[in-house]
C-alpha cells in the first residue's frame, strides 16, 4: 500500500521518544506553542476599557489559563482520533500520542482530569464563563471527532473557536461584546483558517486527502477565492468599526480609524507567508516566528491602548 510505513521508520515509543518524561510528553501534548490564539480572551478586557484595574486584570488572566486547558483537552483528544494519519505526517508523527510517548488509555484519562479539572474552575470563577467554557471544548471536541470531515463546516466551526475564546472574556469580566467586534472576530478566524487549509492542501500534496478528509472536497482556486472575498470582508468589518457611532461614543474618539493599515499590514503579510509555504499556515506558528508579523501585532496594540486609554485619545 501507498501509505505503509515501515515500522522502523516510525518513531520509538514511550520514554525513548526524544529522551522526554512523561511530563514532558504531556505538556507538549496540550501544544503550548497554540495558546497564542487564546490571547483572544483579553479582548473584553482591552475593549471593555478594564485594562487599568487590577483586579479584572487577574480574572481575564485566570480566563487565560483556563482556556489553554480547555484548548489542551482538545488537542489530546484530537491527536487520539488522528494518531493514525499523524504517524504518515512528517511532522505530526512526532507529536506524543503518534510517537508513542504517550499511550491512547494515558491521553484518554489525562484528557478526562483535564476536562472535569478546568471546567470545575470555571464554574468557580463565573457560571456563565463555564457555559461558554463548557460550549468550547463540547464543539471542539466535536470538530475533532466528527465536524472536521465537512467541508466548509470545519473553517466554520474553528473560527467558531474563537468566537467563543473572544466572547468569554467579556463575559467573565460581565462587559458588553459589540457586534461588529463579534463579526469582526468571526471573519479574521475564518481567514486564518481557510489560510491554514491552503498551506496544508499545498504541503500534503497528492496525499492531502489520505490524512485529511475534507481537503478532498477542496482545490487551490476555491481556497484563493474563498481567502480573497473573507479577507476583504475582514478588512471592511474592521473599518467600519473603528467608526461606527456605537464604537465613537464607546471610546469617546474615531481615532481607531487611524489603525487600519496595520490589519491591512498583518493580513497581507499572512497572504504572503502562506504562499511561500513558511509554519504550514499555522497562525500560531508564524505568529512566534515571523518578526514583521510580531510587530505589526505589537504596534497595533500599542496604538489601540493608546487611544483608548492615553495620549492619542
Amino acid at each position: 500500500m501507498a501509505n505503509h510505513i515501515p515500522s522502523s521508520a516510525l518513531p520509538a515509543s514511550g520514554s525513548q521518544v526524544h529522551g522526554r518524561s512523561l511530563a514532558t510528553a504531556l505538556l507538549l501534548a496540550l501544544r503550548p506553542g497554540q495558546w497564542t490564539k487564546n490571547l483572544l480572551v483579553f479582548a473584553g478586557l482591552i475593549f471593555g476599557q478594564k485594562l487599568l484595574i487590577l483586579s479584572d486584570v487577574a480574572t481575564a488572566a485566570a480566563a487565560f489559563g483556563l482556556f489553554c486547558l480547555f484548548s489542551g483537552v482538545v488537542y489530546l483528544v484530537n491527536d487520539i482520533r488522528d494518531r493514525d494519519a499523524d504517524r504518515r505526517h512528517p511532522t505530526k508523527s512526532r507529536r506524543p500520542i503518534a510517537s508513542g510517548a504517550i499511550s491512547i488509555g494515558a491521553a484518554w484519562m489525562y484528557a478526562t482530569a483535564l476536562a472535569v479539572g478546568s471546567l470545575a474552575a470555571a464554574y468557580a470563577l463565573d457560571r456563565s464563563f463555564f457555559v461558554v467554557g463548557f460550549t468550547y471544548v463540547a464543539l471542539l471536541v466535536s470538530y475533532s471527532m466528527w465536524l472536521k470531515h465537512s467541508p466548509v463546516l470545519d473553517v466554520l466551526v474553528i473560527a467558531g473557536g474563537f468566537v467563543l475564546r473572544a466572547f468569554a472574556g467579556s463575559v467573565v469580566l460581565h462587559v458588553p461584546f459589540s457586534h461588529w467586534l463579534l463579526v469582526l472576530t468571526l471573519l479574521l478566524a475564518l481567514f486564518l483558517a481557510i489560510g491554514k487549509r491552503r498551506a496544508e492542501y499545498v504541503a500534503l500534496a497528492g496525499d492531502a486527502a489520505a490524512h485529511r478528509p475534507s481537503l478532498e472536497h477542496y482545490s487551490l482556486p476555491m481556497l484563493d477565492q474563498m481567502l480573497a472575498v473573507v479577507m476583504a470582508c475582514t478588512l471592511l468589518a474592521y473599518a467600519f468599526y473603528t467608526i461606527s457611532p456605537e464604537t465613537v461614543t464607546k471610546f469617546g474618539t474615531d481615532h481607531l480609524l487611524m489603525t487600519f493599515p496595520l490589519p491591512i499590514y498583518g493580513l497581507f503579510r499572512y497572504l504572503y507567508l502562506i504562499h511561500r509555504g513558511a509554519g504550514g499556515g499555522n497562525p500560531s506558528d508564524l505568529l512566534l516566528s515571523d518578526r514583521p508579523l510580531q510587530a505589526c501585532v505589537v504596534v497595533w496594540g500599542a496604538l489601540v491602548a493608546a487611544i483608548i486609554y492615553g495620549p492619542l485619545k
